[in-house]
């Protein structure tokens, strides 16, 4: 009973960091927030679902399975946000910088 409510709240908190992420993603005005706010909530949302289907399996092989899958995105979701950025900035991309006076440049 505990183990099923703790994991549905961490199935929920799952649920509402991808859609702050894809909030991000339309609603942030540049390339690099957006991918700032796709990687954050990327890596957090798949830590809440994996954590919750491993409180739902119980302690057996498919947690095992479960918390490579874990590692794994833990290890390649910010590796591969960082590459996606430092080849934009390699391609010149620049940032969108604002002044004190609200003025873009």
């Amino acid at each position: 009973m505990i183990v099923d409510i703790i994991s549905t709240a961490l199935f929920m908190i799952g649920c509402l960091l991808g859609l702050t992420g894809a909030w991000g993603l339309l609603s942030f005005p540049d390339f690099y927030t957006r991918v700032h706010a796709a990687s954050i909530t990327d890596t957090l949302c798949a830590a809440c679902f994996v954590s919750g289907l491993m409180l739902q399996t119980g302690w057996s092989l498919v947690t095992v399975k479960l918390l490579m899958v874990l590692l794994l995105l833990w290890l390649t979701s910010p590796a591969s946000s960082h590459a996606l950025v430092r080849a934009a900035h390699h391609a010149g991309l620049r940032a969108m910088t604002w002044s004190f006076l609200g003025d873009r440049s």
